[in-house]
């Protein structure tokens, strides 16, 4: 944390805090599919349905509620959903039916609206420009422990209070690390209304807004096809067992957290992002490519894996630091909103295109795919870099 004045070590704790928190509360449904099936008497399609519940109602909010950020303030913004995700899942955990979990599910889609446009438009006003590209880094890497402690928070607490417990403890969460940012949320005012833009003024929807946006459909469905369904593919195409797979993807999650505390300091000292951001996608593609391909052991693909994952992550801060590059002036929050929503597209449309692969003999077309959409998202990051130099040049001239 050096180089970090003591106000910017306050923000970045309580905004890692809160990125914690929305990872858990993404994950806190599926360890308990088991329990939840039992107890509601339901099946696991319709527990499923409660996650594209909560997929639609975020795709659906999150661009506004990046305007949101943008007009109320971000303090306030984050500190209402942070509030209202609790309230979901402790609703859930009290009255344990289903009609109370697709209800929990729709607001806590709503609640993860406002983590990325809050998020980002507090670090990226609040933080030095020296480096908010650690900054960025930090916060990501909070949000990645959140989804890993997830399954053993919920299921220790299930454990421990039981299903309804366990709900309410991790909806406790919410509340409890709102509450550093309290304060400042009551301190913060209203942003007065935007005057109409001058023609030729940025605007959020210009084509770097919306190119970005595509670039993170495409992480999303890159990792979305690694995340879930590497493990089952390997067992189909080359008979690894459950545990060898299991280790490998484990290797690929903790090496890409790794690869994000690594990329806050690369994002600090470059401003060619792009550049960044293709070298290590393209190199994590070929290493998916060489994963889901060649039959191997568990010890080399695990190294493999590992190797991809690292440079998975390490692209992330970099990633954050070119849609903050393409923000208008005081409009963070809503150009993160927009381009955010990316992931909701990639997790919506992704399990439905991989699932299908695997349930039709391809399960090596899910790496060939995967590897695919980072070959695509590093030609559209060169695009990016090359419109950039264009533009510097200009500017010199």
């Amino acid at each position: 944390m050096s180089g970090f004045s003591t106000a910017e070590r306050r923000t970045l704790f309580a905004i890692s805090g809160a990125h914690f928190v929305s990872h858990l509360h993404i994950l806190a449904l599926p360890p308990l599919f088991p329990l939840l099936r039992d107890a509601m008497g339901v099946s696991f399609l319709e527990l499923g349905l409660a996650l594209t519940v909560f997929n639609v109602v975020s795709f659906f909010t999150q661009a506004p509620m990046g305007f949101l950020v943008d007009r109320w303030g971000p303090h306030r913004v984050l500190v209402t959903g942070m509030m209202l995700g609790g309230l979901a899942l402790a609703l859930a955990g009290i009255f344990q039916e289903y009609s109370w979990l697709l209800a929990a599910s729709a607001l806590l889609g709503l609640a993860n609206s406002v983590y990325h446009p809050a998020d980002y438009a507090i670090l990226g006003r609040d933080v030095a420009e020296d480096h908010v590209g650690r900054a960025f880094s930090i916060h990501t890497f909070a949000g990645y422990l959140g989804g890993a402690v997830a399954p053993a928070f919920m299921l220790g607490t299930a454990w421990v209070f039981g299903l309804g417990g366990a709900l309410v403890a991790a909806g406790l969460l919410g509340p409890l690390l709102a509450l550093p940012l309290i304060r400042p949320a009551l301190s913060e005012r209203p942003a007065p209304p935007r005057p109409k833009a001058a023609p030729g003024a940025p605007s959020v929807f210009s084509a770097a807004v919306l190119t970005l946006t595509v670039f993170f459909v495409l992480i999303s469905l890159s990792a979305g096809g690694v995340q879930s369904f590497a493990v089952s593919a390997w067992g189909a195409f080359s008979g690894l067992s459950l545990a060898s797979a299991n280790i490998a993807l484990t290797a690929w999650l903790a090496l890409s957290a790794v690869g994000v505390l690594a990329g806050g300091f690369i994002a600090d000292r470059t401003r060619r992002h792009g550049l960044v951001a293709a070298a290590g996608f393209g190199g994590a593609a070929l290493l998916i490519l060489v994963a889901g391909l060649v039959p191997m052991g568990v010890v080399p693909l695990t190294l493999v894996m590992a190797a991809s994952g690292f440079l998975t992550g390490l692209i992330m801060p970099s990633r954050d630091m070119l849609v903050r590059a393409a923000a208008p002036p005081g409009q963070a929050g809503a150009v993160f909103g927009i381009v955010t929503t990316g992931f909701n597209i990639g997790g919506i449309a992704g399990p439905l295109m991989f699932g299908f692969l695997l349930d039709n003999g391809q399960p090596q077309a899910i790496f060939v795919a995967a590897a695919g959409f980072m070959g695509i998202a590093v030609a559209m990051a060169l695009w990016q870099e090359q419109k950039r130099s264009r533009r510097v040049l200009a500017a010199a001239e």
